[in-house]
């Protein structure tokens, strides 16, 4: 079992930012994997952002491109979520969910382990 928490959610104005933080209670052995994901109101959940843990390569979803940037601390076990450039369209909770895989990491199926989510609100 991997326990999975996010922090750092708040209210910001448009065009303002945030960092969210995920610290996993450990990393699985072979390939481990973290992503963010997010689910407005009314909405499906949709894939924000992911990284392998070995090469830190990252993924995002097209909208965030540019704006919002993923990163890693292997030796805490923490991803980050910057988020520049907020608008209100990204308002949502926002969940962080860990997978034993390097592969498909823009679908949900794919992450084992989950978080309970952390309220984005961007207001205009």
């Amino acid at each position: 079992q991997v326990d999975v928490v996010e922090s750092g959610g708040g209210a910001v104005q448009t065009g303002g930012s945030l960092t969210l933080s995920c610290t996993a209670s450990r990393r699985t052995y072979g390939n481990f994997a973290m992503g963010w994901f997010r689910q407005a109101p009314g909405k499906e959940r949709q894939f924000v952002a992911a990284i392998t843990w070995n090469l830190g390569v990252n993924y995002y979803e097209d909208s965030v491109k540019g704006r919002f940037t993923i990163s890693r601390d292997v030796a805490k076990n923490t991803v980050y979520l910057k988020m520049n450039d907020l608008r209100p369209e990204d308002t949502a909770i926002y969940f962080c969910a860990a997978a034993s895989t390097n592969l498909e990491l823009r679908l949900e199926a794919t992450y084992h382990y989950w978080g309970q989510g952390t309220q984005v609100t961007v207001s205009s």
